[in-house]
């Protein structure tokens, strides 16, 4: 019981303190709007997907986030649309953000094979806080809660609202991508005290390599080929002084698609201890436009695997809209993983 009030403490602390870290999804790609705005409309068809991830379920001061998405690619204009959704709780005392965003994309044809997109993305984000639901030193002692209210006062809940801005450019061509995004350009406060407490900028950095691999006419395949293929793939995203790096790999043999990936950077310890954060796994289905993947972050850090780790799941549709005998003709299409 003491060591789960810790963690939630700890917790509690970080959520003020630490400049309020965004979340993170493990498919990354599987939240591609997420990720960067200039991923809006980079399908020939429209597309459509949600994204759950639950990290540290074991213990109270567990993460909880969904999101959602649809965009579009406008052929006639090069341009790709899409809205996000994203709900996420932090934690048992309910720290909660809910934002609402629209992204704008435009692809530029830089040479026969190589290709260019930028968005932009605006949104809103309201957060909430019920104060009666943090537990303060003076309701604890050893054997935990003694007390159920506390000499803390606060004059009402903590509520905001806020716009933000973010935007993204990916440099892409048949087989590799390297994509560059920055979300919070404007910094917006956070304070739940009028005080200055900006949401610092977060940099993101991703990118990878599709490997086709010698294939043959598979008959269990229907008519046609089965794709198989390697793609090492990576993300580094640095906000304030917080910096992550995820470095993996798919192996897609169609229908089915396993991943691995480390997530840390060994060598920007804190305060002495190796930043290890955990090693992901995934298994993937795809097939007729249809994406479901499972994800599990075995956590490697001192928090340890007794938290449970981290599940995430993500589910995708893409569809046509117009008339599916005329397909777009300008699109092209970033090779990267659908998880």
């Amino acid at each position: 019981m003491t060591k789960k009030l810790a963690v939630l403490a700890l917790c509690l602390l970080a959520s003020f303190q630490l400049k309020a870290q965004d979340i993170q999804f493990s498919q990354f790609y599987a939240a591609p709007l997420y990720l960067n705005p200039a991923f809006a409309g980079s399908t020939e068809l429209a597309r459509a997907g949600v994204n759950y991830r639950n990290q540290w379920p074991s213990i109270p001061a567990n993460f909880v986030t969904y999101s959602a998405y649809f965009d579009y690619f406008f052929d006639d204009y090069n341009s790709g649309l899409g809205i996000l959704m994203v709900s996420d709780q932090a934690g048992s005392a309910g720290i909660r953000s809910n934002a609402v965003a629209v992204q704008y994309a435009y692809q530029l044809r830089l040479t026969e094979k190589l290709s260019l997109r930028a968005g932009l993305e605006g949104g809103v984000v309201f957060r909430d806080l019920n104060f009666n639901n943090l537990i303060f030193g003076d309701q604890l002692d050893y054997t935990g809660i003694i007390s159920a209210t506390s000499l803390e006062q606060f004059n009402s809940d903590y509520r905001l609202t806020y716009f933000d801005l973010s935007a993204g450019t990916m440099l892409y061509s048949k087989n590799f991508w390297l994509g560059f995004a920055a979300h919070h350009l404007a910094e917006p406060n956070l304070s739940a005290l009028n005080l200055n407490d900006p949401l610092p900028r977060k940099y993101s950095f991703h990118g990878g390599y599709k490997i086709l691999l010698p294939t043959r006419r598979d008959l269990s395949y229907g008519a046609g080929y089965r794709e198989v293929s390697l793609t090492p793939a990576f993300q580094y995203k640095a906000q304030g002084p917080f910096s992550q790096m995820d470095l993996g790999m798919y192996f897609n043999y169609e229908p089915l698609v396993t991943g691995i990936w480390y997530r840390g950077v060994p060598t920007n310890s804190v305060e002495g201890i190796a930043n290890h954060e955990s090693i992901i796994f995934l298994l993937g289905f795809s097939a007729n436009n249809f994406n479901i993947g499972y994800s599990f972050d075995y956590t490697l850090s001192a928090l340890s695997i007794t938290t449970g780790g981290a599940h995430e799941i993500s589910i995708s549709y893409a569809f046509f809209l117009g008339d599916p005998r005329k397909p777009p003709k300008n699109i092209r299409q970033i090779p990267c993983p659908r998880f």
